[in-house]
């Protein structure tokens, strides 16, 4: 009966937890997790950025922790889950069209569908597939948008391998160097999630202010 008892506790995952996700699943957990976030309709409210930094922190093996990740294997099964998600939810969009976002009944997925699709038309298909990897959400549904909406096939790789690497890799990374060089840094996790998320958004706020400067600035001169 203990032995059941001890079983059944070490099975039950909050999905919405980076740490519970880490402990039950290690470094297959991050592809799987990350593939399903950024490739799967599904999986819009997966923690895809405080799982990276969590697990980066993981890996650094300097608080008291019940898991410890491995570095090199972590980067690569965040890499590929960033990457093979996005392409396929690429694919399922551009076979189904517009009808996986008709069926859902979400309505924080249809907000961010509609913020993508007005990503990819303020800003262009380079600029809005980087972009879109740092807001939750709209890095789940612009993909799929993206092949909807016709972006051709090599412009939308290129671009989500290079945003899908500086994301996956950048945030893992930003947890193993904080770390790295802060004892017992696992602690303030909760906050340091949190500003890491806020962080993440700065490049979308800084296209938005420079998209309304620009803006701006035609209407006086013209």
């Amino acid at each position: 009966m203990t032995t059941s008892l001890h079983l059944a506790s070490q099975l039950a995952v909050n999905v919405l937890d980076a740490r519970s996700l880490l402990t039950a699943f290690g470094v297959l957990g991050v592809g799987v997790v990350l593939f399903a976030e950024t490739g799967l309709l599904v999986g819009f409210f997966l923690p895809g950025d405080s799982l990276l930094f969590t697990a980066g922190l993981l890996c650094t093996g300097s608080a008291d922790q019940a898991v410890h990740l491995s570095l090199g294997p972590l980067l690569v099964a965040a890499a590929f889950g960033a990457l093979a998600g996005a392409q396929c939810g690429y694919l399922l969009g551009r076979k189904a069209g517009g009808a996986l976002l008709a069926r859902s009944r979400s309505t924080r997925l249809r907000e961010g569908a509609q913020r993508a699709e007005e990503l990819l038309e303020r800003y262009g298909y380079a600029k809005a597939v980087v972009l879109a990897r740092f807001v939750p959400v709209v890095r789940t549904v612009l993909n799929p948008m993206a092949g909807a909406l016709g972006v051709p096939a090599r412009t939308f790789t290129v671009w989500q391998v290079i945003g899908g690497l500086v994301w996956s890799l950048g945030l893992t990374l930003a947890g193993y160097a904080l770390g790295s060089s802060i004892p017992n840094v696992d602690r303030y996790l909760l906050p340091l999630v949190a500003l890491i998320v806020v962080v993440s958004l700065i490049p979308l706020l800084a296209e938005v202010l420079r998209s309304r400067r620009t803006a701006g600035t035609r209407e006086e001169r013209g």
